[in-house]
């Protein structure tokens, strides 16, 4: 029974004189020899030996408390490094619990593989335990979803599973190992191990469209480029810079696209967001998807007559819900290079006039915008609310600092309020809207920042309702000694809750018909639950009490901290602003 195996040994003398090696030993070696450099998960029957050989083989591994936070994880360093991690789960539930972080990946192009471990074969359709058809299942939620055949196809499987993660639009792939499978031997010599997959080749665009492209723009009376989280995953930010800065023309960035051109640059009109989208003529989509996020694409949030210019490594998303006037399938770098090298072939250098109308207007509504946000970051009363608490905190962030941001109005308000100034900066619920990611994505960034960025901090701002699904993970990070700075935003709920005095008007009745499904319990210190694990916790109510937290916090370099704001639980977004969902009863 699998319950019974010992811990493999790897590989030794078989009776024939040949070198025996085990599935887990094969499977971690083909993922080193692919480039896997981390791996997520909870160990139990049948995948113990599995971490065990990743270890052996130099592949990092993290114990996480739950699989769902060890697949965000892993789904977060395949963003930040293009290259896959893997998130390893149990049989049956530990897989399942994987979906979610597998579904997330796939929705956001983000390449993760996924290795779960599943009953004998010899036991299946028995009732074997934790039994359960988890190829099938698999593939709603990923590119490749397979088991290998035999032991020595296994770093087949590997090599096709990263290709499938890093090929064409990023994704994520499953491998199933069976227990049989992993504490199974075979000769050595018979495992042919593959080359690192190298990274996908450069694909452009045909230069008539690259032409035509120009030529609309040229003519476009109000042009608007959009930079997405494609065209940051791709590392295009040093040709997108210089695409704004030769045309001048204004650019919007989505949420994870932001920093690839810096928030700070003078053409970003993310203060006019809504103004922009609405009455722009020409729309430069640089791997940004017309999907809910972009409202997609149709009025009222779009000009009914808006021409489009997609960009996109993705052939299947050209097109979707808006027909784009030119296409331009490809890779976002090499593509933008050719719009870049067409424009300076014109024979006068295309500049956006910067005293055209449409700057005019955009300006006008920027201003107006500023003015009104100004307000509510200058009112410091007692519960503090969301524009207030965000300057403050915007104020003591490292200009080079990842953001983790999640949460209801805190992930809203704070996609507005905390600007990046370089690429790859913001991890939030991008477009799954997926809520405990948190915790989950800033232990994969404190990890990678250890290893390839020493002395840059994370800091992971979220809503107390949004820290609760994955809150359990500050052990994680206290026990792999990874410095993460945590701001709970706690206004007592999910978008909002009762204020103290409220709750006691509840207190004595049935709560389960009085407390809004929206309510949390008030004032919940959540600041003391890193001190549990040797970490320091803030409470904070007034400004200047988040002012020195932030001090202190930013200044401890080896431990967690956690620093639990109050914020009104009647606090909301300013009244003009969109919410992103086209329609809402929010």
């Amino acid at each position: 029974m699998a319950s019974a195996r010992a811990t493999s040994s790897g590989g030794r003398q078989g009776s024939g004189g040949q070198t025996k090696v085990d599935g887990a030993t094969i499977l971690a070696r083909a993922l080193k020899e692919q480039g896997v450099e981390y791996m997520f998960g909870i160990v139990g029957v049948p995948i113990i030996e599995v971490a065990m050989a990743a270890q052996a083989a130099g592949i990092k591994f993290i114990h996480m408390r739950n699989e769902q936070a060890a697949s965000y994880a892993a789904s977060a360093i395949g963003y930040l490094t293009k290259r896959p991690a893997v998130c390893l789960t149990v049989s049956g539930p530990g897989v399942i619990h994987a979906f979610a972080g597998m579904a997330n990946a796939q929705e956001n192009c983000w390449p993760l593989i996924v290795v779960g471990g599943s009953c004998d074969q010899d036991q299946e359709s028995m009732g074997g335990f934790q039994e359960c058809p988890q190829v099938e299942q698999a593939r709603p939620y990923c590119k490749y979803s397979a088991r290998p055949p035999s032991l020595d196809r296994i770093p087949f499987v590997v090599e096709k599973a990263v290709r499938q993660c890093i090929f064409g639009r990023p994704g994520v792939a499953y491998i199933d190992m069976s227990g049989d499978m992993i504490v199974g031997k075979v000769a050595e010599q018979s495992v042919r191990f593959l080359q690192n997959c190298p990274a996908p080749p450069a694909m452009y665009a045909s230069p008539a469209n690259v032409s035509k492209a120009v030529d609309l723009l040229t003519r476009a009376k109000k042009p608007l480029i959009i930079v997405g989280k494609g065209a940051a995953y791709a590392g295009s930010e040093w040709v997108v810079r210089d695409l704004v800065d030769t045309t001048r023309l204004p650019f919007l960035p989505t949420p994870m696209g932001k920093g690839v051109v810096p928030d700070s640059h003078p053409l970003c009109v993310s203060p006019a967001r809504s103004k922009a989208l609405q009455e722009a003529d020409v729309v430069l989509l640089l791997g940004a998807r017309l999907n809910w996020m972009l409202h997609f694409g149709i009025p009222p949030r779009f000009n009914p007559n808006v021409q489009t210019i997609q960009v996109d490594i993705s052939l299947e998303e050209i097109g979707n819900n808006v027909f784009p006037a030119v296409l331009l399938p490809g890779d976002i770098s090499a593509v933008v290079q050719q719009l870049l090298d067409e424009f300076r072939r014109r024979p006068q250098q295309f500049q956006f006039d910067s005293s055209a109308p449409w700057w005019k207007t955009l300006n006008t509504k920027i201003s107006e915008n500023q003015k009104n946000v100004e307000g509510m970051c200058n009112d410091h009363s007692v519960p503090l609310n969301y524009y207030a608490a965000l300057a403050e905190v915007q104020k003591a962030l490292p200009k080079d600092c990842i953001i983790v941001n999640e949460g209801g109005n805190t992930m809203d308000i704070g996609r507005t309020m905390l600007p990046n100034q370089l690429p790859r900066h913001r991890l939030d619920a991008g477009t799954f809207g997926t809520m405990g990611v948190g915790i989950g994505f800033a232990l994969a960034a404190a990890l990678w920042c250890r290893d390839y960025a020493p002395g840059k901090r994370v800091v992971c701002i979220e809503g107390d309702s949004a820290f609760g699904f994955s809150g359990m993970e500050i052990e994680t990070l206290a026990r792999y000694q990874l410095p993460v700075v945590i701001i709970i935003f706690n206004n007592n709920g999910i978008f909002f809750g009762l204020r103290s005095e409220m709750w006691e008007d509840v207190a004595d009745s049935d709560r389960t018909l009085t407390v809004p499904p929206t309510g949390l319990a008030p004032e919940t210190r959540y600041e003391k639950l890193i001190e549990a694990f040797g970490g320091t916790g803030y409470l904070v109510h007034s400004i200047p009490q988040l002012r020195s937290s932030l001090q202190a916090a930013m200044s401890d370099t080896k431990r967690s901290s956690i620093i639990n704001v109050m914020i009104d639980p009647m606090a909301q977004r300013k009244p003009q602003e969109f919410f992103w969902l086209t329609k809402s009863n929010l």
